[in-house]
């Protein structure tokens, strides 16, 4: 069985989410995809609209046969350990051949060549990117246009020119960089994305939008019905169903309860232990509490915002604080040790099979539940409190019994057709 991966968030699933997974499986001869996916927390330093189980039944009805979940320790990183850890876990399955992303060209050619000259980060390119640093670049921006100069100076005009800067190549390139520092195993592939970009916010009149702006369509006071004709009629059900539940759409300002209370309790000491806390931004959280114009994230970010922050640095850094992401836990050596373990999401009649080809050649152990494991790794144990701190934002849960969920709950299954 000739098997493609993905690495998602779905955050919901989309038709362009839908087009991606087709044409994946066309381009690679494919008989089977297994997907990636973040849980309840996401690499922009975002809540999920919806909890990792119903986000895996959107997969699963979208196509997708076995969903496995990226560790909240890499889910809510910037591109080279998000990418790092979902490339990781892909080749650790044993039975995914290729892998294939969106990227905004659908170009391999020039990625390859720019993670080829990087991916061990020469001298060279160090010092690039350090004087662009030393100028105040953000640090996104300027990886980008150190690659581009260290590619130039390489003697490769045509890759450097390259728009390595637009998201899906930053992330395409970190994909491709890690697949080459884990020693390569699986055949890559992209294809153009279609229709609204990443993090585009508004919609037109063609059959794709953004997931940003469907999430924000819903978080203005559009109804679930607004956005049927971007999402396949399985992703509408599971969201309806889910809302007469009990359950909305999920958002930042959920959780503003929660992290005022660590950040008020924390005091600056507190917050400079904690993830992404970095040039005293500890204290600036502190003191925002003091300008805040309204009790919502919106007025927070604002309160917060620099130019020396992103609005994604700022994100990661107070879901570090709402998550309890302390330094120690992400140090480079801890990360490059990689995941530990696979945890099962969800599968179809298909990925059942694929799962018992997995256990057989799985590099890594095959977690159908947290139990196992549990109380021996960290990074499971941080996925774990992950869920406990997204159940508690979510309206009508059953406390203390959902926090607690990643003991109970099994995968999502697929009934046969």
């Amino acid at each position: 069985m000739t098997t493609v991966g993905l690495i998602v968030e779905y955050n919901p699933f989309h038709n362009g989410h839908r087009y991606h997974l087709q044409q994946s499986r066309k381009i690679t001869g494919a008989d089977a995809v297994v997907a990636v996916m973040s849980g309840h927390f996401l690499q922009r330093g975002e809540p999920a609209m919806a909890d990792k189980w119903l986000r895996t039944r959107m997969a699963l009805e979208g196509g997708c046969d076995l969903v496995i979940e990226l560790p909240v320790a890499y889910a809510t990183q910037p591109a080279e350990w998000f990418a790092y850890g979902a490339v990781k876990l892909l080749k650790a399955t044993g039975v995914v051949d290729a892998f294939c992303f969106g990227t905004e060209s659908g170009s391999l050619a020039p990625l390859l060549a720019a993670a080829d000259a990087a991916a061990f980060e020469p001298q060279a390119f160090k010092d690039l990117l350090k004087q662009q640093l030393n100028q105040g670049v953000p640090y996104p921006s300027a990886y980008s246009s150190a690659i581009a100069s260290y590619l130039n100076e390489l003697g490769l005009p045509e890759a450097a020119s390259f728009p390595f800067s637009q998201p899906n190549h930053t992330l395409g390139l970190h994909y491709l960089i890690a697949l080459n520092r884990l020693g390569g195993g699986l055949r890559p592939y992209t294809i153009a994305r279609q229709g609204a970009q990443y993090g585009d916010t508004s919609i037109d009149d063609g059959p794709i939008a953004s997931a940003t702006a469907l999430r924000k369509l819903l978080s203005e006071g559009g109804r679930l019905e607004d956005i049927k004709p971007y999402v396949p009629a399985s992703t509408l059900h599971i969201l309806t169903e889910a809302r007469k539940n009990g359950i909305p759409p999920i958002g930042w300002n959920t959780f503003l309860p929660q992290l005022m209370h660590v950040i008020a309790t924390s005091g600056a000491a507190g917050l400079r232990e904690l993830r992404d806390m970095t040039e005293g931004l500890e204290h600036r959280i502190v003191k925002s509490l003091a300008v805040m114009q309204g009790f919502d994230m919106e007025h927070l970010l604002n309160a917060l915002k620099t130019k020396r922050y992103t609005r994604t640095k700022l994100q990661r850094a107070l879901l570090s604080i709402l998550l309890g992401h302390a330094k120690s836990d992400f140090t480079r050596e801890k990360l490059e040790e990689g995941v530990r373990y696979i945890r099962v999401l969800g599968f179809s009649p298909k990925g059942q099979e694929l799962l018992a080809e997995m256990r057989r050649s799985a590099a890594l152990p095959v977690l159908l539940n947290a139990s196992r494991l549990a109380e021996t790794n960290r990074y499971l144990e941080l996925d774990i409190a992950a869920t406990g701190a997204y159940m508690l934002g979510m309206p009508g849960a059953d406390l203390p019994s959902a926090m607690l969920r990643d003991f109970r709950d099994k995968p999502v299954m697929l009934a046969p057709e």
